[in-house]
């Protein structure tokens, strides 16, 4: 059984990883700003944290991290505001990678997006341009740190049900349903393998648990 901390908690992706987890036995704390959103996470089987990821410093969230075995971070400002969206998706996903290598706590999945990078070229004139940047540098920092590290980058997420089947080879992105994202959480969590390596997926053909263990970093 591991001891995982979910930043983001109550996000689509999020709800749809929690029940995946606790139903295999894994412990899942969600960490989650609302308070009216903990009913939400409890029926998952995760038990939810209040917290403001954007207030705390590095010391009050290595004392969140503490004691778990593995931080998933799947939180985001959710568009809109460039200054939020540097603090949340930059400022505060740094503090907890760095939090959790003061907690010693290794394993960090961050989940990303298909085409995160630091030559992404979405235009500065783009609303999505701060989210790009953002992340991009976010990726950067968890590669250049000590923690075992898995960056997943789906394509655009949709509704769908799940197909419990994906892509890793397809250069382009195309999309991919979020229930089949929270299986990949899953899987990497479950799979050393793909320590150290970052995977980008599309919908596809290929078993999640096969496709994960065969991506190329």
């Amino acid at each position: 059984m591991a001891r995982i901390i979910l930043f983001g908690g109550h996000g689509k992706i999020a709800l749809l990883a929690e029940p995946l987890l606790t139903e295999r036995g894994d412990s899942v704390t969600a960490v989650i700003r609302n308070p009216d959103h903990a009913d939400d996470v409890r029926a998952t089987g995760a038990e939810p944290l209040v917290a403001d990821i954007e207030q705390l410093d590095v010391a009050e969230l290595e004392r969140l991290i503490a004691g778990h075995d593995a931080v998933v971070w799947s939180a985001g400002a959710g568009g809109g505001n460039p200054e939020r969206t540097r603090a949340v998706d930059l400022d505060a996903a740094v503090r907890t990678m760095d939090a959790a290598e003061r907690s010693g706590v290794r394993r960090y999945v961050m989940v990303s997006y298909f085409r995160s990078s630091r030559d992404h070229g979405v235009d500065p004139g783009d609303s999505f341009f701060a989210y790009a940047e953002a992340k991009a540098a976010a990726d950067e920092h968890l590669r250049a740190s000590s923690l075992d590290w898995t960056v997943l980058g789906p394509s655009r997420l949709t509704l769908d049900p799940g197909t419990g089947r994906i892509d890793t080879a397809a250069d382009r992105s195309g999309s991919v349903p979020r229930a089949d994202v929270a299986a990949v959480i899953a899987a990497v969590l479950a799979d050393d393998s793909t320590v150290g390596r970052t995977i980008r997926f599309n919908s596809g053909d290929t078993p999640i648990p096969e496709a994960v263990a065969a991506a190329h970093a």
